[in-house]
């Protein structure tokens, strides 16, 4: 048998710690031959013990640290309002995530890691939440990440005449935020509110500069944002791109996150593709490396190509819905609503737009959000004969023959606003020939996202879509408590104080099951009064070269963490 000892040289020690550092990188090999010569002492056992000693080479191939290079990611939606603290736009966050670190991050799996802040607590009533802050921290533009930052940024967000699409509702009962010392903050609720720690793991509550909020302003920010992120906004030019740009200073990743230090990349392009159809020809030409949003068709197709890989991301938060609107006539009464619900073959939908590669939606949450019950599976099965019969009931006939049915001399006609993102034209149409085959008539118009929200506001839509990505069913307040019905996203426009109260008692309440079993009852009231049409739980599919290396997508789906990513050479 033969027993060897390696004695290496001191001389070669610093040259093989060297290379065993970069081979700890989570890397594309890149290959380097190292010749080293080694002193091995040689004992081979024989009737007469004899040591002999030989030099022999031997061969050292390292990974070194992948060198990321630079990305183009493709966008779907021109985001009209890209400051993270007004606008609501999942979009903003697939960019906005590399420039900001939260004061709390979340991993795939939804556990809670710390961020900016090293560690905190919350208050046994559940009104307060101590943050202890990481001191080691620094803005883009040099200044001191601290307390007096967190305070800043959230009283800019609360501040009432600051026009927050999101951000304020995700703040809750918030009532002030006190400095304690430079590196502890403490931030106070009216009222116990459980979804805050995922609310600040989230873009929209980002932590910003406030040397660079003071110096641009509310209108001028979105152009020149600073934060804290592995990456730093170096251009933008609304409707065309955005770049990115990595920063140096860098250290202070998540422990989830595959290495530490700088980002792989030295620059991310942004730019912008609402035409579907152009999205899989800019990535087989290799204009972009990403792209979000891949047409199922094209999906399908690409995953045979080795060339490519689809990342088929769910979206937790809202389905893709159809908010109803009880306040307005002929959809303020319960049996239309439930008709259209009967009436509407989902399916085909599902099967006709989106390959089969989205499942059917059954109600206000998505499948993978947390607090989704299936107690609301199976009550609308597509029946189109209950749902003719429901309508009959409610007085709707077809008097003069033409298809669609009349009541007092008014046809059965829904104004259904859509917009660009999600296929939303293309459903529209699917819409309108089913429904058809109800006589029901939807008069449909494509808006702007402003514009959708303008119309909502003035009370003119019948349908109206939506679908917030979100990773806590706090969500539902947003869109079904009364108090957002005049100046909110409640487009249902349905007051019930039992409702109400449930969502509230959700939002306060820290104990997890709880929560669980009252949004529970929300996600049945809310079907059971057909306030909304849900069509599908969102699936995002985002394609990628295979080139891409270390690309991951958050918890709330939509958002990739571009940290880690490198492109293979």
């Amino acid at each position: 048998m033969l027993r060897y000892r390696l004695m290496v040289g001191v001389v070669l020690v610093a040259l093989v710690a060297g290379l065993l550092a970069g081979c700890a990188q989570p890397a594309t090999p890149q290959v380097v031959t190292v010749k080293e010569t080694v002193v091995v002492e040689k004992e081979v056992p024989v009737e007469k013990e004899v040591v002999k000693t030989v030099v022999v080479e031997k061969v050292v191939t390292p990974t070194p640290a992948p060198k990321g290079g630079e990305l183009t990611y493709g966008l779907t939606l021109i985001v009209s309002d890209i400051d993270p603290h007004s606008g609501a736009s999942s979009e903003l966050g697939i960019f906005l995530t590399s420039v900001y670190d939260p004061l709390v991050w979340r991993d795939q799996e939804g556990n809670f890691h710390p961020g900016l802040a090293k560690k905190w607590e919350i208050s046994e009533d559940g009104k307060v939440y101590t943050f202890y802050l990481r001191d080691d921290v620094k803005f883009h533009d040099g200044t001191p990440f601290n307390a007096q930052a967190v305070k800043f940024n959230f009283d800019r967000i609360t501040n009432p005449n600051f026009k927050s699409n999101k951000a304020k509702y995700m703040m809750g009962p918030y009532d002030h935020t006190e400095v304690v010392d430079d590196y502890t903050v403490k931030v106070y609720f009216k009222e116990p509110y459980a979804p805050f720690l995922d609310s600040v793991s989230q873009v929209y509550l980002a932590i910003a500069s406030p040397k660079a909020l003071q110096e641009w302003g509310d209108e001028k920010y979105r152009e020149h944002q600073v934060g804290t992120g592995p990456f730093m906004m170096s251009e933008y030019v609304a409707k065309d791109h955005i770049v990115l740009v990595k920063n140096p200073d860098y250290n202070w990743a998540p422990e989830f996150m595959m290495h530490q230090g700088p980002a792989y990349l030295d620059k991310i392009t942004f730019r912008f593709y609402p035409d579907a159809a152009t999205r899989a020809p800019a990535l087989e030409s290799g204009e972009v490396q990403i792209m979000g949003e891949i047409p199922p068709v094209d999906a399908n197709r690409l995953m045979a190509d080795p060339r490519f890989v689809i990342y088929p991301v769910d979206i937790p938060g809202q389905s893709l819905q159809f908010f109803i609107n009880t306040s307005k006539p002929p959809t303020d009464d319960l049996r239309v609503r439930q008709a259209l619900l009967y009436g509407l073959d989902r399916e085909a939908i599902i099967n006709g737009i989106f390959r089969a590669l989205s499942p059917i939606a059954h109600g206000p949450l998505g499948r993978k959000t947390p607090g989704y019950t299936s107690q609301v599976e199976g009550m609308y099965p597509f029946d189109l004969e209950k749902a003719k019969q429901l309508l009959a009931d409610a007085g709707w006939k077809d008097t003069n023959g033409d298809g669609i049915l009349d009541k007092g001399g008014q046809d059965l006609a829904l104004n259904t606003i859509l917009m660009t993102w999600g296929y939303l034209p293309e459903i529209g149409t699917a819409m309108q020939g089913l429904y058809r085959q109800l006589g029901v008539k939807l008069e449909t118009q494509v808006l702007t996202y402003p514009a959708a929200l303008e119309a909502a506001s003035k009370n003119e839509h019948h349908l109206i879509p939506m679908a917030i990505s979100s990773s806590d069913p706090d969500i539902l307040s947003s869109y079904f408590h009364s108090r957002n019905i005049e100046k909110g996203f409640a487009w249902s426009r349905y007051s019930d104080p039992e409702l109400d109260q449930w969502l509230d008692e959700g939002a306060r309440t820290m104990d997890w099951e709880k929560r669980a079993e009252l949004y529970a009852k929300a996600q049945v009231r809310i079907m059971e009064q057909a306030l909304i049409i849900p069509i599908r739980d969102y699936v995002n599919l985002n394609g990628a070269s295979a080139k891409v290396k270390g690309l991951r997508y958050s918890l709330q789906g939509w958002f990739p963490w571009l940290y880690d990513v490198y492109i293979e050479q």
